[in-house]
């Protein structure tokens, strides 16, 4: 140990020495030898749009994995663990997608349509091998806000016999409801699909990780609500729009004098036996390698009780009802229906590939392969739009059923096509034997598998020791998740995150730098007590980059920081100028009189002197300009005297202001300007040079220099010789007096 901590103290206290001449930006390119290369436009697109034989081979297994890697399948590896991991996240379809059906406000069997169709499409062409693509509570509710938007109760009241009773149309109700569902997921599955093609999978980095959590999180709220209607026997008003999750829970409490006892019981007595039984489940998970299945071993004691005690009949229990067996043919959506729910069907789209592309990303880094976002995309839109011809309803991918088909061995998407068959077998043969399933069964199940989303609650106080700002937009996401509804909630959301991002480049840290002593390395002078600035000369750094929203902060920081106030230093120097001027002009004024005045007093004192001599006494005669041969007096040629002095007042500072010989702006960490952001480079190098300052930029990278040479800051007098690759080659060159020689020091 002592051998190797020497080492390292060796390597890091390793001198070395450079020497090299001072070099700007145009030395550079000189010895770098700058490439002028570009490919055209013209170029790129030919080359887009060029095919050939291997390059179609490539793009059409891209398009369709299943073609690339079902061939290479590794069987005697991967299939026992995919066959076992397949039966076992079948076994948990089948409840997950009968409860979720609920959330989505669609008959319970349609939720089984949607775990198996979208399954088989997403096998061929998918591209994470780990994640279990399927119904989701989120994605479930979200279709539910719009099933029960576009088709609430209040349509489908039939009048009774009586006057005044009205009774409601269930079965006309429920086929509308998975009319809408099923076009507003064909719906979603073509906005997926189009973003797949444009390539445009970058869309889900605008979704960060606490954004994510937050509406998840949010949108659990959501689904618990919504499904309280079922665990108290009750039936409330039906609220859309903004705060209707607040009218909601005002309403349920208002009806809780109404509660049927039996469904609360059975509500409870279900939600308790879960929770112990998912213990047990966990403590027994070191010793038993298949899961158990603790989800359908509830359903069916609970189908068989309640069809043993009657309690649809005895106890008003509402029950799930007739479950047809088989697949349907597929039905043309509601074309008429697309115009109202746009915005939703969007919102699916980036929720359900955003959730989908996060978690298929951890599995492809933890089992070291790749996953295609644009692919997924492309993979989830054929998986939604041919899923919504078949009446189901979104889907994504669920962590809980992602989680059991890693544990139990699943290594392909093998295991989703076997999960996918075990639903097919329930559809055809096993589905109608849950029909006298009681819904608050599946409500029990959904509050039990929601945990793990509430948990996410934590993430406030480990982002709060972390970074603030993403605390803050974990805590206005759920906010506004939870009082705009999902839809709404989720853009507005993403806006705030946004927001968040143009707050942190508006509010940087502005520092002026100094040297580490014996080194070429700047840091700023506040935060190390060694660092020293270089006298006469003032380093400015910002953290963020320079465009419209902060270019005048940045001006006004560069003046508090240097403090030199340039815009006060020239105001006060102009009026100096004038002072000058004004004083000048007075004393020129004076002197021009005085001269007239001797002028006259000379011509009219030798008019009276009597003229003896035409000559002098030099034997000369004297030379008589035309007005004085003319003897006008008042046209005579008057000479300024040459011992009138003229009044020059000098440009002095202002005494508070202690002027730097150059001032250096590191644009390291500016990657991009804008026009606001060169005419501000601009107006700092022409006032600076007015106040006799120099100005120098350093760490321009390649896009900012560009800008700068499309913005005309260059010119004859401005040129890239103020461009320094570092701050160290600014300062040498601003110390030495603008002569490029031989830069001086060894740097250890």
């Amino acid at each position: 140990m002592e051998e190797e901590m020497n080492v390292k103290d060796l390597r890091k206290r390793v001198p070395y020495q450079i020497q090299r001449d001072v070099l700007d930006e145009l030395s550079v390119d000189q010895v770098a030898e700058k490439s002028d290369f570009k490919i055209s436009t013209k170029e790129k697109l030919r080359d887009a749009v060029r095919c050939t034989g291997p390059r179609f081979k490539s793009c059409f297994l891209s398009f369709v994995p299943l073609l690339a890697w079902l061939p290479r399948y590794p069987f005697r590896e991967n299939a026992i663990g995919d066959l076992i991991s397949g039966i076992s996240v079948g076994i948990m379809h089948l409840p997950q997608g009968m409860a979720y059906a609920l959330l989505a406000a669609v008959p319970p069997v349609f939720g089984l349509y949607s775990s198996f169709y979208p399954i088989l499409i997403y096998f061929i062409f998918g591209t994470s091998k780990h994640i279990s693509v399927g119904t989701y509570a989120v994605m479930s509710v979200m279709i539910g806000s719009v099933t029960e938007r576009l088709a609430p109760d209040s349509d489908f009241m039939i009048p009774g016999n009586d006057t005044n009773s009205t009774t409601l149309d269930i079965v006309g109700r429920d086929a509308e409801r998975v009319k809408i569902a099923a076009t507003v997921t064909f719906l979603s599955g073509i906005f997926q699909l189009l973003l797949g093609v444009v390539r445009f999978g970058f869309v889900v980095t605008y979704l960060s990780e606490p954004l994510v959590r937050a509406y998840t999180t949010a949108a659990a709220i959501h689904v618990i609500v919504s499904q309280l209607k079922y665990s108290f026997g009750i039936n409330p008003q039906r609220y859309s729009g903004p705060l209707s999750l607040i009218y909601t829970v005002i309403e349920i409490c208002a009806l809780l004098g109404k509660t049927n006892i039996g469904t609360l019981v059975v509500s409870i007595v279900t939600i308790l036996g879960l929770v112990a039984a998912k213990e047990l489940s966990a403590l027994a998970a070191r010793k038993i390698p298949v899961p158990i299945p603790v989800e359908l071993i509830t359903i069916i004691v609970a189908t068989v009780v309640s069809w043993q005690m009657d309690l649809k009949t005895e106890y008003g229990v509402e029950v799930v009802g007739e479950i047809p067996s088989g697949l349907q043919a597929p039905v043309a959506p509601a074309v008429s229906l697309l115009g109202s729910m746009v915005g939703d069907a969007f919102a699916l789209a980036v929720v359900g590939y955003g959730i989908a592309i996060s978690l298929g990303r951890i599995f492809a880094l933890k089992y070291a392969y790749k996953v295609d976002s644009n692919q997924e995309l492309i993979a989830l839109g054929l998986s939604n739009s041919v899923g919504g011809l078949f009446n189901c309803f979104a889907i994504s991918c669920s962590m809980s059923r992602s989680m059991v088909q890693v544990s139990t061995g699943g290594k392909s998407q093998v295991a989703g096509a076997i999960s996918a068959v075990v639903i097919l077998v329930i559809l055809l043969k096993i589905g109608e034997l849950f029909e006298e399933l009681p819904k608050a069964v599946l409500a029990a199940i959904i509050y039990v598998n929601l945990q793990g989303m509430m948990k996410q609650f934590g993430d406030i106080c480990s982002l709060w020791r972390t970074n603030k700002v993403d605390m803050v937009v974990w805590v206005m996401t759920m906010i506004l998740t939870v009082l705009f509804n999902p839809d709404l909630g989720l853009a507005a959301s993403i806006a705030f995150s946004i927001l968040t991002v143009v707050f942190r480049t508006q509010l940087p840290k502005y520092s002026i730098l100094g040297q580490v002593p014996g080194t070429d390395i700047y840091r700023p002078v506040e935060d190390y007590h060694q660092v020293k600035e270089i006298p006469g000369i003032m380093i400015f750094r910002s953290s963020a980059t320079l465009y419209f929203a902060n270019a005048e902060m940045y001006i006004d920081a560069l003046y508090e920081k240097t403090g030199v106030d340039v815009a006060k230093l020239l105001s006060h120097k102009k009026k100096l100028e004038a002072k000058r001027l004004r004083k000048e002009k007075k004393a020129a004024k004076k002197a021009k009189k005085e001269a007239k005045k001797r002028a006259k007093e000379a011509a009219v004192k030798a008019a009276k002197e009597p003229q003896f001599s035409d000559t002098d006494e030099s034997g000369e005669e004297p030379e008589l300009s035309h007005a004085e041969a003319n003897g006008d007096v008042n046209k005579l040629s008057v000479k300024e005297p040459k011992d009138v002095a003229t009044v020059e007042v000098g440009p002095d500072p202002d005494p508070d202001t202690t002027l730097p010989r150059a001032i250096i702006l590191d644009l390291s960490p500016v990657n991009f300007l804008d026009t606001v952001g060169v005419k501000t480079l601009c107006n700092i190098y022409k006032d600076y040079g007015e106040a006799g300052v120099q100005v120098y930029l350093c760490g321009c990278q390649r896009g900012v220099i560009e800008s700068m040479e499309k913005g005309d800051f260059f010119n004859e007098k401005v040129t890239k010789s103020i461009l320094f690759s570092s701050v160290h080659d600014a300062v040498l060159y601003s110390q030495q007096g603008n002569s490029k020689e031989v830069m001086q020091g060894t740097h250890l």
